[in-house]
């Protein structure tokens, strides 16, 4: 919706969804928000400034009719991995991944230059093209 984007731009994040889901007589707007690269996370500080910037220009434009709930939110640990900032976002995680050929492979990421994702595998480097995966996922590790 590029009604939010400049808001959430401005709040230092990546405007990473926005969809309306309706389940019967209720409606909510879901807003996903992200670091727009690289580790690290939004803190819970940065994450309520945003909602009430994003509450705000919601109540201004109206651009919904009827009630709604308004959820903003980040991605998550495990969200699938798709794009190359997907990828930057998850520097120093492990990751797996299956890849278009039937590979399976699991390793950490160490960078992502361009569309290219290099990995630390069994304890060599590798570089798989963005476009090779099919799909890809960041282990939680309890422990490291």
């Amino acid at each position: 919706m590029s009604l939010l984007e400049p808001v959430v731009v401005q709040a230092g994040l990546f405007l990473e969804e926005v969809r309306l889901v309706k389940a019967g007589r209720h409606t909510s707007l879901r807003v996903t928000v992200d670091l727009e690269s690289g580790p690290g996370g939004v803190g819970s500080d940065q994450l309520a400034d945003v909602t009430r910037a994003i509450s705000n220009v919601l109540d201004e434009a109206d651009p919904i009719s009827g009630s709604y709930n308004l959820e903003v939110s980040t991605p998550g640990a495990t969200r699938d991995l798709i794009e190359a900032r997907h990828f930057s976002r998850a520097i120093g995680r492990l990751v797996n991944m299956k890849l278009t050929d039937g590979r399976t492979i699991k390793g950490r990421i160490t960078g992502v230059v361009n569309e290219t994702i290099n990995m630390t595998v069994d304890d060599e480097e590798q570089q798989i093209a963005v476009a090779d995966i099919k799909k890809a996922n960041v282990v939680l590790e309890m422990k490291r």
